[in-house]
């Protein structure tokens, strides 16, 4: 994509620019908002990641060694489960990078909402704090990260703990939904001349689609979070069949919202990599409108495949056969990315920086977690695999890793223009090799644990699952390691990295972020830029 460059006068702009601890709580700046996602998002990140190694260290070995209290075990798994996706995942792909690069992708100043954008990151700083806050009540919830009832109701969880993580969730989508109406109208309405939908960055694509789907997704939750915290506290019984209601209904609610959810958490993560792999193999992205729509039609059939989590519901033979033909079809809009960012590889003169090293990752890891999606698809091998080790290691490789993957690619990709300093680029590439090492190690051996059938959520288990059990945490260990390398090249960065150039990537980096200063000033794009060639040319 080529551009004609205009004059900027933002180096000189003397407009309102808050300084302290203002500029951060009063936030209407889109990259400052930006970057509190990002720190909220590593925090979280780091809480919930220290309690999967406390998970993986007591099921290195079997028997109880470090948990004596298996609610305790419980609340770790819901809390883990709970912040990588609404807290780890989401603030950072949507809420930072989205934040911070579809405004300067598309040419605008701002967000259509900026004050809209600063009350949406502060309703999720609330939720994290009402999340943090149910952990610390009681006995805290350990109802796992679905709020399945009738584990979730006030029988087997009668404190106020649960109500608390119910109420963060509230608030998150809360949050989630005026990002979403943001996202939409910046991007609809806000784009310079000549960027048409069709010249847009695949990135921004991507985050349109994820804000359509937020926005259509998230309210049936928030519908039924409503409905379980009715049958808890006012005598409702939506979800008890002892007053004529039907705990499968809340399976059926969730899984509307939660199948879509996965394609919110991972279709911003193929708009980096498809800006990575492009710009790294310095060839535009092959196949422009087909990896658009394909974005597309995975968002809608998203919305059609729920019930493929509930194989073992009771489903008839018919409701089954649909369902699983539903979600095989999702592999062919998906196999069109894959294959588009191949054939953009193939020919190209490819530069494996961090970036492309993380994007590389990403896709043989997803392709993996793709594969065993397409075992767990079919209901017969599903009713066999259902609550075991293989789902938890295909939903590891296909979404938390690969999401992962996407979230570090880019953080190296565009760390030089959000802080002015370029990475360690030896230091990234070790990164790399000890998270790609180590999440292979701690996750690919729970296929074979799941075959076997070990079952999820349980402290304990028989000695028969030992060796691949150490194995895993062996993995973990090595992750943990990584890391802490991550860790020390955030502080090397920021601390005495090189001073980045507008544009480090050279030739292949086209889009319009790479056009401002390094790092990005406090206003941009006060002149408007002219888009003057199609994304393929």
């Amino acid at each position: 994509m080529a551009y004609a460059a205009s004059p900027s006068a933002h180096a000189d702009h003397g407009h309102h620019h808050p300084t302290g601890w203002r500029r951060w709580v009063y936030s209407t700046n889109h990259k400052d908002i930006g970057t509190m996602y990002i720190v909220l998002s590593i925090f979280s990140a780091l809480i919930g990641g220290g309690m999967s190694w406390m998970i993986r260290l007591e099921l290195a070995e079997p028997g109880i060694q470090f948990i004596q209290d298996a609610q305790f075990y419980n609340v770790m798994v819901t809390a883990h489960g709970l912040l990588m996706v609404f807290f780890v995942v989401m603030p950072g792909l949507i809420g930072g990078f989205g934040n911070w690069f579809v405004p300067l992708m598309i040419g605008a100043p701002d967000m259509a909402f900026p004050r809209m954008n600063n009350v949406s990151f502060w309703l999720l700083a609330a939720a994290l704090c009402l999340l943090v806050t149910a952990g610390l009540t009681g006995t805290g919830p350990g109802t796992g990260w679905t709020f399945y009832p009738p584990l979730s109701n006030s029988t087997f969880h009668s404190g106020p703990a649960v109500d608390f993580g119910i109420l963060s969730l509230h608030l998150a989508g809360a949050s989630s939904i005026l990002g979403a109406i943001n996202f939409i109208t910046t991007i609809l309405n806000m784009r310079t001349p000549g960027m048409t939908m069709h010249r847009m960055p695949l990135f921004v694509w991507s985050m349109l689609i994820t804000a359509f789907l937020l926005l259509l997704a998230v309210p049936v939750l928030a519908g039924a979070l409503t409905m379980l915290l009715t049958d808890r506290n006012f005598g409702t019984s939506f979800f008890a069949p002892e007053g004529g209601g039907d705990p499968v209904l809340w399976q059926h609610l969730f899984w509307f919202f939660g199948h879509p959810e996965v394609y919110i958490m991972i279709i911003p993560a193929f708009g980096i990599i498809s800006q990575v792999v492009s710009t790294f193999s310095k060839k535009p992205v092959f196949g422009y409108l087909g990896m658009a729509y394909a974005m597309v039609s995975i968002g809608f059939i998203g919305f059609v495949v729920w019930a493929h989590h509930m194989y073992t519901v009771g489903l008839d033979v018919n409701t089954r056969a649909y369902f699983v033909l539903a979600t095989m079809i999702i592999a062919v809009p998906t196999g069109i990315k894959i294959f588009s960012w191949l054939a953009t590889m193939w020919g190209g003169s490819i530069e494996f920086k961090t970036p492309m090293l993380f994007a590389t990752g990403f896709i043989a890891l997803f392709v993996v977690g793709g594969v065993t999606g397409v075992v767990l698809a079919n209901a017969g091998l599903d009713v066999q695999l259902q609550d075991t080790y293989y789902v938890i290691a295909h939903f590891h490789y296909v979404l938390s890793v690969a999401a992962v993957f996407a979230l570090t690619t880019g953080f190296y990709y565009w760390i030089g223009k959000m802080s002015g300093r370029q990475y360690p680029e030896t230091l990234g590439k070790i990164h790399f090799w000890l998270t790609f090492v180590g999440v292979n190690v701690l996750f690919f051996p729970q296929h074979f644990l799941g075959v076997a059938g070990m079952p999820r959520r349980i402290p304990d288990y028989p000695d028969a699952f030992a060796g691949w059990n150490m194995v895993s945490s062996i993995g973990a260990l090595i992750v943990a390691l990584g890391t802490l390398l991550f860790l020390f090249i955030i502080w090397r960065t920021l601390a005495a990295g090189r001073v980045a150039e507008a544009n480090p990537w050279g030739v292949g980096a086209t889009t319009l972020e790479w056009s401002v200063p390094s790092p990005a000033p406090f206003h941009t794009h006060e002149d408007l830029p002219r888009v003057s060639a199609q994304p393929a040319e």
